[in-house]
């Protein structure tokens, strides 16, 4: 993890956000993840549409699709403040077994907004993307590890 402002204390708050969203989603707790984020955030996230809000239900019935609990990690972790917001930047692995019992795993490139809120620091806006092969195929590059 780096930070540039030598506020170690302010990336350990952003490294327990990220924390809590690997806890809510490990344990499929769709009320947990919400509470991570803004009201008013936006996400761009791999499934569609192209744009989202924050939506309980949506979470609930994404982590109920699974057979188990969604694992996630980061690596790679940049987080730059100004002021009380926070832009972080990783490389994240997310796997979970399907509802068959195979295990679906992928790294995918994650960027975060976080603002300093009354009720601590919450998500404004996620963005997560895979790249895809351009050899005229647009399949998902889910094969790719850093």
């Amino acid at each position: 993890m780096a930070h540039d402002d030598g506020a170690p204390e302010r990336s350990a708050e952003i490294m327990a956000v990220l924390d809590a969203l690997k806890k809510g989603l490990h344990d499929r707790n769709s009320e947990a993840v919400m509470a991570l984020y803004a009201k008013d955030a936006v996400i761009y996230d791999l499934d569609p549409p192209l744009a989202q809000t924050p939506d309980e239900a949506h979470i609930a019935l994404w982590l109920s699709s699974w057979g188990g609990p969604v694992t996630r990690t980061t690596r790679d972790v940049v987080i730059k403040f100004s002021g009380n917001t926070a832009v972080l930047h990783a490389l994240t692995h997310t796997s979970a077994p399907m509802q068959d019992g195979e295990m679906a795993a992928w790294w995918m490139r994650t960027t975060m907004l976080i603002e300093k809120h009354d009720a601590g620091w919450l998500i404004a806006h996620e963005h997560n993307s895979v790249p895809f092969y351009m050899d005229g195929s647009s399949r998902a590059a889910l094969d790719l590890a850093p």
